[in-house]
């Protein structure tokens, strides 16, 4: 079974977000972790946290707690991200512990023509998001996604599962949620 990844950044008790994501999740399997953003409490990268990241990468030293979130990572065979549509693009927890992740070493590395290696063994990220107007081609956070997750962490395949217009009035929220839910359960995962 593979191991999933479930990076939920999703705030409100009822995020439609969450609900879409869950089903996602349900279908991938049950042998994954769920990390919710809000509750893990991470902090800025500052200079005393680069430099410390620096000094680990120079010794070859990346056993800390700190990069545990890295290595969650990197070793997923699938991961999935549920973050609502905010702004043009998606929570900023979501670049913060996208942040934490991005270690040399653990989540990518360099040969030694100074070229991009892949270290995540994911071959997927599949992106969950909604939004109450319309996305549109204006959907910054999965363009973001599937660079970083493709050029940085060499993870090729990327899915965007979105539905949007779910608060514009005259637009059936219930009727969109529930046929992105049934467009779900026919995808092939």
């Amino acid at each position: 079974m593979k191991k999933i990844l479930y990076i939920n950044c999703c705030v409100r008790k009822n995020s439609r977000t969450k609900i879409l994501a869950d089903r996602v999740f349900k279908r991938l399997g049950t042998c994954g972790t769920e990390l919710k953003i809000e509750n893990i409490g991470l902090m800025p990268l500052n200079s005393s946290a680069l430099e410390k990241r620096e000094r680990d990468i120079a010794a070859n030293d990346l056993e800390d707690k700190c990069y545990n979130y890295a290595r969650s990572l990197a070793s997923a065979d699938e991961i999935l991200i549920a973050a609502p549509y905010w702004d043009l693009s998606f929570p900023a927890s979501l670049k913060l512990f996208l942040e934490h992740c991005s270690v040399i070493g653990i989540t990518f590395g360099y040969n030694e023509k100074g070229e991009r290696i892949k270290l995540c063994n994911a071959e997927r990220v599949i992106y969950v998001t909604t939004a109450g107007g319309v996305i549109g081609n204006f959907d910054l956070g999965y363009e973001y996604i599937k660079a970083l997750f493709s050029e940085l962490y060499g993870v090729k395949e990327s899915i965007e599962i979105k539905a949007d217009r779910l608060d514009i009035q005259g637009e059936d929220a219930e009727k969109i949620i529930s046929e992105k839910l049934e467009e779900i359960d026919r995808m092939e995962f």
